[in-house]
């Protein structure tokens, strides 16, 4: 970085569609796992926020859940955590699938972003699989997206890390000069009980089949701090929604939930410099994805 080259922070709001690799590509920019990765559509569900820290200065990036046509309530309110992030946005990257033709769910999802071309950066996802058609999606974007100029659309692979650099680069381009708002060893701004959640979410989710990962959600209990601060226990809740799925969750010889815990107490265990006591269970709370309260708790509303 030259001397004279003044520090750009901006506020980077992530949009794409379910499973075009915004949560991978946040997790490669940032070097640390942030959001949750899964083949499981949907799996973001709260606006995650990750932090990038460079020579040209901190994106704070926001990572969405996919934005995807559906009248469920859950969907619905999924859909409303994406649109209000952005309001006052500084920027905002939009990631594609390009193994996918794009339709009528990527056009309601670049409908979002009509207002918002000059703070957009496009990066067209997953350009080193055999069934990429990037010249598909340019051509998408240039007629939805017209005031995008193409040298702000690149072609990347977030799971490769390829392309990642070029982004970044183009996001700081059209960043606002600024200091930056948090401290350079910061990734996340997430709490100890999100994180948790998070944790024990994602390693459920990619163990389990069907539609039960959307069925299910983390309750942490209780969190001590013990040993003189050492020891971090934790009692936390998989809840599902009908007893069926419990058993499945459960296992046979509770194989699955074992599986689980274990899984989780090794990554909290890389994240967190305390030796981890998880005690976890599974709980039935019936039609939660129906119940208002249960989604206040889970997905706020805007």
């Amino acid at each position: 970085m030259e001397e004279t080259q003044e520090l750009r922070t901006a506020m980077v709001t992530i949009v794409g569609r379910p499973s075009a690799g915004k949560s991978t590509f946040l997790n490669t920019a940032c070097q640390e796992e942030v959001s949750i990765v899964s083949p499981i559509p949907q799996t973001t569900r709260n606006a995650i926020k990750g932090i990038v820290n460079t020579s040209y200065g901190q994106l704070i990036f926001i990572d969405t859940p996919g934005y995807h046509d559906s009248d469920k309530k859950l969907n619905l309110r999924l859909r409303n955590v994406t649109e209000s992030q952005l309001d006052d946005i500084d920027c905002v990257l939009y990631v594609i699938d390009s193994t996918r033709e794009p339709g009528e769910e990527e056009v309601h999802t670049a409908e979002l972003l009509k207002k918002l071309q000059t703070k957009t950066v496009v990066a067209i996802n997953k350009t080193d699989s055999n069934q990429s058609k990037p010249a598909v999606i340019r051509k998408f974007v240039s007629e939805q997206l017209p005031e995008i100029p193409a040298d702000r659309i690149y072609e990347m692979s977030a799971e490769k890390d390829i392309g990642i650099n070029e982004v970044l680069k183009a996001l700081y381009a059209i960043s606002p000069v600024g200091a930056p708002i948090y401290d350079e060893e910061v990734y996340t701004d997430q709490d100890l009980t999100f994180r948790i959640c998070e944790v024990i979410r994602g390693e459920a989710i990619n163990r389990l089949e069907q539609e039960i990962p959307h069925a299910v959600y983390v309750e942490v209990a209780d969190v001590e701090h013990r040993n003189e601060g050492k020891k971090l226990w934790i009692r936390a809740f998989l809840c599902v929604e009908r007893e069926s799925q419990k058993g499945i969750v459960i296992g046979k010889g509770a194989s699955m939930i074992k599986q689980i815990r274990m899984a989780s107490i090794r990554k909290l265990s890389e994240i967190y410099i305390q030796k981890i006591d998880l005690d976890l269970q599974v709980k039935v709370d019936k039609n939660w994805r129906q119940r208002d309260y249960t989604l206040n708790k889970l997905v706020p509303n805007s």
